[in-house]
């Protein structure tokens, strides 16, 4: 589906996220520019990973609009998700690589779930994005092989297999050192730089919101709400409040 290129990628309006018949964020109001840098902070709880599952339309939208990549969630069918997700490349906290088998086939996995059938295609789409990672001369290596900020990187190849529109990276330094994680957050810069897509960040940690400036959202109280990018973050009130570590 065509996507307008003055359009917001993603634009979410007065939405409820109910999961399990909870409220979990109330009047939600999003609006993501392509190429555009957006985090979410906010406590354990507060309706951030919730907010990704919706824009993947995982979670069904129960009242509001909201339109992603030029799909509309309140109409998209059942079988129009996996359209929507080729747009979209998730990076999880905990990699979730297949453990039964290889890198290589781990990325073949997901684009023979997305549509694609030509094995030369196949093949040359894997070859680039792990070379576009590092992790080129890994691909025959199984996950259990492979160290935490290497399954990462293998992650963001998998989530980058589509040339996504949109990145949704949940907590993608959550499970490693400090010194993974700004590797990690480097090369999300150099997607971003490189490859312009509107990336949103869940994240905790406050060395990456200060060291990579974006757009930032707090979560709280079933509300998410945009801070002043023109004010300074109080750190330290974020720090005692449990919102930043």
């Amino acid at each position: 589906m065509p996507t307008d290129p003055f359009e917001p990628i993603i634009s979410i309006s007065g939405a409820d996220i109910v999961k399990e018949e909870s409220l979990i964020v109330s009047e939600l109001s999003l609006k993501v520019k392509r190429g555009e840098l957006l985090y979410l902070i906010g406590r354990v709880g507060s309706g951030k990973t919730s907010i990704i599952k919706s824009i993947i339309a995982e979670i069904p939208l129960k009242k509001g609009d909201a339109k992603v990549a030029g799909f509309d969630l309140k109409e998209i069918k059942q079988r129009d998700i996996p359209m929507l997700r080729r747009k979209i490349g998730v990076v999880f906290q905990d990699f979730q690589l297949l453990t039964d088998r290889s890198v290589y086939d781990n990325l073949k996995f997901v684009l023979q779930s997305t549509g694609w059938k030509n094995m030369h295609d196949i093949d040359s789409i894997i070859k680039s994005r792990l070379e576009s990672v590092g992790m080129q001369l890994k691909a025959h290596k199984m996950p259990h092989q492979l160290s935490g900020g290497e399954q990462q990187r293998v992650a963001i190849a998998r989530a980058l297999l589509n040339n996504p529109e949109i990145i949704l990276a949940d907590e993608p330094t959550g499970n490693l050192d400090t010194e993974t994680a700004n590797e990690i957050m480097n090369l999300l810069m150099k997607i971003h730089r490189e490859e312009s897509p509107a990336i949103i960040i869940v994240t905790h940690n406050r060395s990456i919101v200060k060291r990579y400036p974006g757009r930032v959202m707090m979560c709280e109280n079933l509300t998410c709400s945009e801070i002043d990018a023109m004010q300074e973050i109080d750190m330290s009130q974020l720090l005692e409040e449990g919102i930043l570590e």
